[in-house]
């Protein structure tokens, strides 16, 4: 995949881009990204890429001009979905992660200050809010993006399983999980999990997750499915992974 993310605080993406999973998906060629700096594009001998709105109102709003020039100095910004990061968007869910790890190519916009030019959204295919909150910029939401999409790219992880058993992928959140000491200042891993009779070991984890899920995001359960399918696909999800591991 190729990916370009557009900012004014291209230092931002330095650490980022060459840490952990994301770090490993460029270093091995499996993504390419590549950062913009919008303030390459000024609009005046002072560097400017901002100005008072028209109609007055509170916060400068990034000019077109800028926002545009940045996307045009793509070659191949024609052919990719190009993102808006912004708390009006469509909200980062794993299905909306799955269909953009599929695409070749996104572009990403970091907006800042009090807005963006309205007349830029028509270069933009999509808007994502990755939360019901705002931030000073878009460039943290981007980051959790590319990771979110990135980790569902074969290759990136170790193991693709990795990503479909993770909370979410399953339907439910994660099942709780364990490791040494068996027996830590009293606290002891469950008995299932120490037998080694995987069928049991599934079930147990339906059942915790299913719980989970139940107390703390009850909304993931109004999704139609019965409890047998959901338990069917729970499982199916679980015997890959362990699949996987042989």
């Amino acid at each position: 995949m190729k990916a370009a993310v557009a900012t004014v605080f291209p230092e931002l993406f330095t650490t980022f881009l060459e840490t952990g999973v994301v770090g490993r998906a460029v270093k091995n060629g499996i993504v390419t990204v590549t950062v913009l700096d919008i303030r390459d594009h000024p609009v005046d001998a002072r560097g400017s890429v901002d100005d008072y709105q028209f109609g007055g109102g509170a916060g400068m709003i990034m000019r077109p001009e800028p926002l545009f020039e940045t996307l045009e100095s793509l070659d191949w910004h024609r052919d990719a979905r190009v993102i808006l990061l912004s708390p009006q968007g469509r909200r980062l869910d794993i299905g909306l992660t799955r269909e953009l790890a599929g695409e070749d190519s996104i572009v990403l916009f970091c907006g800042r200050y009090g807005g963006l030019d309205e007349r830029f959204r028509q270069a933009v295919t999509d808007e994502v809010c990755v939360g019901d909150t705002v931030v000073s910029g878009g460039e943290i939401p981007a980051m959790f993006l590319l990771d979110a999409v990135f980790r569902w790219i074969p290759g990136v992880l170790g193991r693709y399983e990795s990503a479909e058993s993770d909370s979410f992928a399953t339907g439910l959140l994660d099942y709780p999980r364990y490791t040494r000491p068996a027996d830590f200042r009293g606290m002891k891993v469950p008995d299932v999990l120490l037998s080694g009779n995987h069928r049991e070991i599934i079930s147990w984890r339906y059942r915790a997750a299913l719980e989970k899920t139940r107390h703390v995001r009850p909304e993931m359960l109004e999704d139609g499915l019965s409890d047998k399918d959901r338990e069917q696909r729970f499982g199916e999800v679980m015997h890959r992974a362990d699949r996987a591991k042989e």
